[in-house]
């Protein structure tokens, strides 16, 4: 699912339509509506209006409040990508922009709630160091901020949470405050519920709403990037809901 999942998202999708429609021929209808259906359907989905209604449906969960958070044991911050041979910094890769956001929210709710911090990420192309070396690193230099546990096995945010879970039922806790962005974060609930572990919410990086008039329409990469996101979180969605489906 994870290497195929990309043939169903834009641009790949956008284009092997186009390409479809050209084999077919532009003077068939078939082929001229798959066409259209590809160029239109990129041009759309790169706009404000678009990567935002995408986002918005997957963003449930408020911030958490104090109240919320007094039962939490941990804070869990899942890795969100990698920036290949960062020389800005001295651990040759560095944690993308995602990663970042992450960081900048568990650091701050743990000078909030004084909870200590697992972090989660491995090494999804067999890089030399795990993600969640990179993230402890960053907390630990640029935020002050310790991490007690490194989880730096997991692929993808099942393994995120159940090697994640291991390492915390194992030292007695199941109450975790998990932190992501917000249009993550349905979906890892899902899995570290489902690994076990009793989950607070903790999300970061709304979506902001699209731009007035007639920039909302405007198409963009940025947009376009956020949508592709978005739908790979419904895909994600749509698997887990698939696969408790499915007998054993």
């Amino acid at each position: 699912m994870s290497d195929l999942k990309f043939l169903l998202l834009p641009p790949t999708l956008n284009v092997l339509l186009v390409l479809l429609g050209l084999m077919l021929g532009l003077r068939s209808l078939l082929g001229a509506l798959l066409a259209m259906l590809g160029l239109v359907g990129l041009l759309a989905l790169a706009t404000p209006v678009a990567s935002h209604a995408l986002r918005q449906g997957l963003e449930p969960y408020p911030v958490p409040m104090p109240s919320q958070l007094e039962t939490a044991q941990a804070i869990v911050i899942l890795g969100g990508g990698r920036d290949y041979d960062a020389p800005e910094f001295d651990w040759g890769d560095a944690p993308a922009n995602a990663t970042w956001r992450r960081l900048a929210y568990g650091a701050h709710l743990h000078r909030s709630v004084e909870l200590p911090i697992l972090v989660s990420g491995g090494r999804v192309h067999d890089e030399h160091s795990a993600e969640a070396s990179l993230m402890a690193a960053a907390l630990r230099e640029v935020f002050d901020v310790p991490v007690r546990w490194l989880e730096g096995e997991s692929r993808n945010t099942a393994e995120n949470a159940r090697f994640s879970a291991d390492m915390l039922l194992a030292a007695d806790i199941s109450h975790v405050a998990l932190v992501s962005q917000a249009w993550h974060l349905p979906r890892a609930v899902a899995e570290f519920e489902a690994a076990g572990l009793t989950v607070i919410p903790a999300p970061t990086e709304f979506a902001s709403p699209p731009p007035q008039g007639w920039h909302a329409w405007i198409p963009r990469a940025y947009h376009l990037n956020q949508s592709t996101r978005a739908l790979n979180e419904w895909l994600g969605r749509a698997w887990i809901a698939l696969r408790d489906r499915l007998p054993l």
